[in-house]
């Protein structure tokens, strides 16, 4: 596939992932996110990005570096988990339930996080309950999710722009060979928007600044992927290798994310049991099926 022809596909995933996390911003006004539904969509984009991980990303990186390199793909592997686990772990900025909001909208979408189990799982934040917050807190707290997750949407369009050149290089179908990577970012774009803008709504921010911040985040992820495109052309003689290692490193970023943030959600709602795995098979199921509608050759 020519690297022209490439380039014209990422743009269009780069338009339909900020219009995604636009949309993610704005998830309030347009639509009553009950809990249910949150827990809902949030495993279904689990099990997607954990089956995009296995059977998309880590084949495509030893089909890239070839058998021989397995010990540099695992290595790379390793290295995509532990550093999403250190950002996890510094920021904490995946804020789903948004149960920290001092004042919340006409419709009220916090849930305490303990779930009525014992469980504090409240992804770090101090504080009492719903609004108990101190002021100057809330008025920081976003700054670092919006950090967070900009590095984390930074890394994920690195995911996309590997995914993309290494079908160019295989000259194989590119659009479909980036398409698991590409549905895995931009279903998960507007939950990670959506906490920015809870926190600076629940902060009172004015909606400019809400709009300018949510903007801004939108664009980390096609500036990610543009740079390891423009990256990847100019290190001809290590191309490859670049791609391959990229591949493998954000397998282990989705794998952290999917395993350590998105999935463990479902051990605390044991009254949403069975729709909860049934969503988590059922994103699964379509990273697995996405294989098949791949040109023969990319695994």
């Amino acid at each position: 596939m020519p690297m022209t022809s490439t380039f014209l596909v990422l743009a269009v995933y780069c338009v339909l992932i900020v219009a995604a996390s636009l949309i993610g911003g704005k998830l309030p006004s347009l639509v009553r996110l009950t809990h249910k539904r949150m827990q809902t969509l949030i495993s279904f984009v689990g099990g997607l990005m954990l089956g995009i991980a296995i059977f998309h990303l880590l084949p495509h990186a030893l089909s890239t570096l070839g058998a021989s390199q397995i010990n540099h793909v695992c290595i790379c592997l390793m290295l995509g988990m532990v550093v999403m686990f250190f950002l996890l772990r510094a920021f904490h900025f995946h804020q789903h339930e948004h149960e920290h909001l001092p004042a919340a909208p006409a419709h009220n979408h916090s849930h305490d996080h303990d779930h009525d189990h014992g469980h504090g799982h409240g992804h770090g934040h101090a504080g009492g309950p719903a609004g108990a917050l101190p002021a100057q807190t809330a008025q920081l707290d976003w700054l670092g999710v919006f950090l967070g997750l900009s590095l984390h949407t930074l890394i994920d369009g690195l995911a996309l722009g590997a995914s993309l050149t290494g079908a160019a290089m295989h000259q194989q179908g590119g659009w479909l060979l980036g398409l698991g990577t590409f549905l895995a970012i931009v279903l998960h774009k507007p939950l990670d928007a959506l906490s920015i803008t809870s926190l600076m709504q629940g902060a009172h921010w004015p909606q400019r600044w809400q709009t300018f911040v949510n903007a801004a985040f939108a664009m980390m992820c096609p500036l990610g992927a543009i740079l390891f495109f423009l990256g990847a052309g100019v290190l001809v003689e290590q191309q490859r290798m670049l791609i391959g290692s990229m591949l493998a490193f954000s397998a282990g970023v989705f794998l952290c994310i999917s395993l350590s943030d998105l999935l463990p959600e479902m051990e605390f709602h044991s009254h949403h049991r069975v729709r909860l795995s049934i969503a988590l098979l059922l994103g699964i199921a379509l990273a697995w099926g996405l294989q098949w509608i791949e040109p023969a050759g990319t695994h």
